[in-house]
């Protein structure tokens, strides 16, 4: 493959991992003004946030061998005007119940975009021969700060839901041009589907970055879910623009996430994913511990560096287990991640109402301190690789 099309690819794939997270960025900065509007605890809410989740990790078990024979490229151009329409209806509902399955369309959209989109960026990334998988989570987290950043500086103006109109509509269009020029990255189709394998088949690798992954997207969820309400109990400002919250935390991911390829390139996997750790731990502490306001932002900014390369140094080490099982591997680390995600809102949303948010948050750090032993996992042995 000649260097330009490998070019065109890297090019293409960032921006598409910029464009398909703005829909969801504006929906997180929006969580308050739906709490406030559906007249919902916040354990009420963590209980119709697992709609989401739920319905991903349902989605992730078909999204590995659907893009194996559809085709990621085609799985990326179908799915993302599917995401679109899906994003409005968290807006329109009108109980917990009716929230719960709105976010049940929107995480199912949502779980076959991300198996395309980092099943493509693994294959890239092996053509390029270098490393490019924290930029592209950087993009996305990039998205998913714009998206929060014109949900929260807009939705005064023309409504939450014409705002969320505007922001998912033309990051579709877009995007679906992008998709359409994505070029052919490795061998796609039913022919080269690769059999099931049993759980004693699977690299021992794959189960340590997948727990690896569940309880770093633990916090990372808590962060999105909650951040914006945590602000707007703490501080005495309309809900609408509470969601500055999720913006500060996806803009330090998105820094963290840009400066991932080079730190890891400098310092390794083992030393970049520790490092993380530890300042994922001190900013969970500036929010826990009953500091002034300003920490809380702190916090929020830390935590965004500290979770931001997980999951791309994730999905790298599971592409370097080999290609026979490549979309497969993503699909179960992806399932590990959302996992996170499904655990976390009902844990904290449940201590929150009895205990705080503070003890709530306290939740994450034990997961944590589990993840300084799992990151050893995230450079695949040779002989785990040859394994698959």
């Amino acid at each position: 493959m000649d260097q330009n099309t490998t070019r065109k690819g890297v090019f293409l794939i960032m921006a598409l991992f910029c464009l398909q997270p703005m829909a969801l960025g504006a929906w997180l900065a929006l969580i308050p003004f739906v709490k406030e509007s559906l007249e919902l605890s916040k354990f009420d809410l963590s209980l119709a946030l697992l709609g989401m989740p739920v319905a991903v990790l349902v989605a992730l078990q078909f999204a590995g061998r659907l893009s194996t024979t559809f085709g990621v490229r085609r799985l990326v151009v179908a799915t993302f005007p599917v995401q679109c329409l899906a994003g409005f209806l968290p807006l329109i509902a009108n109980s917990q119940v009716t929230l719960f399955f709105a976010l049940m369309a929107f995480g199912a959209a949502h779980a076959f975009m991300e198996v395309g989109l980092n099943v493509y960026a693994g294959r890239v990334e092996k053509k390029a021969a270098t490393h490019i998988m924290n930029r592209c989570h950087g993009f996305w987290a990039l998205g998913l700060m714009a998206g929060s950043f014109l949900a929260t500086s807009g939705a005064g103006a023309i409504g939450p839901l014409g705002i969320l109109a505007v922001v998912a509509v033309a990051s579709t269009g877009v995007g679906i041009l992008a998709a359409r020029q994505l070029p052919k990255m490795g061998e796609e189709g039913a022919e080269h589907v690769a059999p099931r394998r049993r759980l004693s088949q699977m690299p021992r690798a794959l189960l340590a970055i997948g727990a690896f992954m569940m309880l770093v997207t633990m916090a990372e969820g808590a962060m999105a879910d909650w951040s914006a309400v945590y602000l707007s109990e703490r501080q005495s400002i309309d809900v609408t623009e509470a969601g500055i919250a999720v913006t500060i935390f996806a803009g330090f991911m998105a820094f963290g996430r840009f400066l991932g390829d080079w730190l890891k390139h400098r310092f390794g996997a083992l030393a970049l994913a520790r490092g993380s750790v530890v300042l994922a731990l001190v900013g969970l502490s500036c929010l826990i511990a009953p500091l002034p306001l300003v920490f809380s932002f702190i916090g929020f900014a830390l935590i965004g560096m500290g979770v931001a390369s997980g999951y791309p140094l994730g999905v790298s080490a599971v592409a370097a287990l080999g290609d026979t099982h490549e979309a497969s591997n993503v699909a179960i680390m992806s399932t590990c991640a959302l996992t996170g995600f499904l655990i976390g809102p009902p844990l904290i949303g449940f201590l929150a109402d009895s205990y705080g948010m503070r003890f709530g948050f306290a939740t994450m750090i034990p997961g944590l301190l589990v993840c300084l032993f799992l990151a050893k996992w995230l450079t695949p042995p040779e002989s785990d690789a040859s394994r698959t």
